[in-house]
């Protein structure tokens, strides 16, 4: 069975809705060994490096990544180098140009911990852009028309030729999460 890897996004972390969903749902299965949910640092060197080194090892049909929003740019880049699959919830599809006016000092999402988000992270995330999907069959894209954040048409059109689920409404977080779980864990269980 494959391990089930999730991504979180900018300003994000493990206490993410998604993410407890997710576990739930492993563990109510069970499977709480097959659910993994790293903190992500906010470097984008630091954290695809963090990613590398979970990943090592596991071949593509050992594991399959969940990434929302900025997660959904790494999961992008870790389902390239591996081979695996991937699902993107409402993916940062060019956070080089949308995170640089985020430059400076951050609090996180569901904490009073704050970071640094550096200059120099720019071109860490440039660094790591895709310039094209291989392979897009082993890809779902589910795309909200209410993500108040993101452009859906960009992600449609970044992941052209991918299963895509583009959902009316909604929003960036995906509030109605809990509709496309067994979409998503489907998607990611598929041989």
């Amino acid at each position: 069975m494959r391990c089930i890897l999730y991504l979180h996004g900018f300003r994000s972390s493990p206490a993410s809705f998604k993410a407890r969903r997710l576990q739930a749902f492993f563990a109510g299965r069970g499977e709480e060994q097959r659910f993994l949910c790293p903190q992500l640092p906010p470097s984008p060197a630091a954290a695809i490096a963090l990613l590398r080194e979970m990943v090592a090892g596991r071949g593509h049909d050992q594991l399959a990544v969940v990434g929302s929003s900025l997660g959904g740019f790494y999961a992008t880049a870790v389902a390239e180098e591996t081979g695996c699959r991937a699902v993107l919830i409402n993916p940062a599809v060019w956070p080089a140009r949308d995170l640089a006016k985020y430059i400076g000092e951050q609090t996180a999402w569901h904490s009073e911990d704050r970071f640094f988000f550096r200059p120099e992270y720019i071109d860490e995330l440039a660094a790591l852009t895709v310039p094209r999907i291989t392979q897009p069959q082993r890809y779902l894209l589910l795309a909200a028309t209410g993500d108040e954040v993101l452009d859906w048409r960009e992600m449609t059109a970044r992941y052209a030729g991918a299963h895509q689920h583009v959902i009316e409404g909604s929003d960036h977080g995906l509030s109605d999460f809990d509709d496309y779980l067994d979409e998503v864990v489907g998607f990611c269980e598929e041989q």
